[in-house]
């Protein structure tokens, strides 16, 4: 990654950074819950925010040295310049220019965004293609329907699924370029993107001499990155949503140096004639996933965690429990949608019970 500190965008950047919460109690990531156990209670921390990537992103620190606050502005600052090059909204990105143009001509790419591609293409296999990078159709057909307020039909679809997915992408290590076997393909990152910003994001904090020691990393709230310790504990408290209640949480997860991402349906979702439809498409199917309530994967990086949370999204609760066995360090929180009654029943995989502190009124134990 190229060096910040020097341009001219860092200080429009840091401008537009909430410096003015920096130095007060932040609202704590844990809640009250009702249970036999002890939560994690969060203390007082440093937040600095900004406006990325059509979301907040912001680094929470524990009180310290001056110069934390620095690192934080030059992480926000790298996560700034990401969006720069890997945006589709942007017609000047980088990956702007290969969905132009790569299914006419092999197209060269920064080293950065051609690792991106290969991870995930990996993810894309192990997860029995649930995921998948390039079903940009698919979005936009579904968004221009939406916005028409009603459903597209099955022949759009179907035209739509004829020019989606990585199988038509090929991807040229010896040339570090990108092209397509298909015309109408589009790479869409958004079920990736933050979370490769965040890991990049801890990663020049990390080494840095004056950067902090323990973080916690927000991208729109759905994606987290925890490094280090706060209050005492060994990790950063974090509320658990509740997706039929927004409102409540479910409980309290302590995050200790890994990532989290959370997929789900509760709040982006239309109606029509009285049928919801939400955001999460079937890339094999084309039509939005019915059945899961959400999704919450904790893995060693931010970029993973976003990718098969999603993935598991689609997957199901066996699926994306057979599915995990492909990472060993990789956990989930399942959530289907209950069979009777309000409360839900968490299913766990390859995460610790003594790491989530549950609210008793909103679950069924899992």
């Amino acid at each position: 990654m190229p060096d910040p500190s020097p341009s001219a965008s860092r200080r429009n950047l840091l401008s537009a950074l909430n410096l003015g919460r920096a130095f007060q109690k932040h609202d704590s990531p844990a809640i009250a819950v009702a249970s036999s156990r002890l939560q994690p209670a969060a203390g007082i921390t440093v937040r600095l925010s900004a406006r990325v990537m059509a979301c907040d992103f912001s680094v929470i620190m524990n009180p310290g040295r001056t110069a934390q606050i620095e690192a934080a502005g030059e992480a926000l600052e790298l996560v700034h310049a990401i969006e720069g090059w890997l945006s589709i909204y942007r017609e000047s990105s980088e990956l702007s220019a290969v969905n132009r143009t790569a299914a006419k001509a092999p197209v060269h790419v920064r080293r950065e965004l051609f690792d991106l591609l290969k991870k995930s293409a990996e993810i894309h296999r192990l997860t029995g293609e649930a995921f998948d990078l390039a079903t940009g159709s698919l979005t936009r057909l579904w968004r221009a329907s939406r916005r028409d307020q009603r459903i597209p039909t099955q022949a759009e679809i179907d035209a739509a699924l004829i020019q989606a997915g990585l199988k038509y992408v090929d991807l040229d290590a010896d040339s570090q370029s990108v092209s397509f076997r298909q015309t109408g393909i589009v790479l869409d990152p958004g079920a990736i993107g933050k979370g490769y910003a965040l890991d990049e994001a801890r990663d020049w904090m990390s080494r840095l001499e004056h950067g902090p020691d323990s973080f916690l990393l927000h991208g729109g709230h759905s994606s987290l990155l925890a490094r280090g310790g706060h209050n005492g504990h060994r990790g950063w408290p974090v509320g658990l949503g509740n997706p039929l209640f927004t409102e409540k949480r479910l409980g309290t997860l302590l995050l200790c140096d890994q990532a989290m991402a959370t997929s789900g349906s509760n709040i982006q979702f239309f109606r029509h004639e009285g049928k919801r439809y939400g955001h999460i498409l079937d890339p094999q199917t084309g039509w939005p996933v019915d059945g899961m309530l959400s999704v919450t994967v904790l893995a060693p990086s931010a970029a993973l965690a976003d990718a098969l949370s999603t993935a598991f999204f689609v997957m199901g609760v066996e699926k994306a429990r057979h599915c995990c066995k492909n990472w060993a360090d990789v956990g989930a929180i399942l959530l289907p949608f209950p069979d009777k009654g309000s409360k839900v029943q968490p299913t766990l995989v390859n995460i610790p019970e003594e790491l989530i502190v549950w609210d008793e009124d909103q679950i069924v134990r899992p």
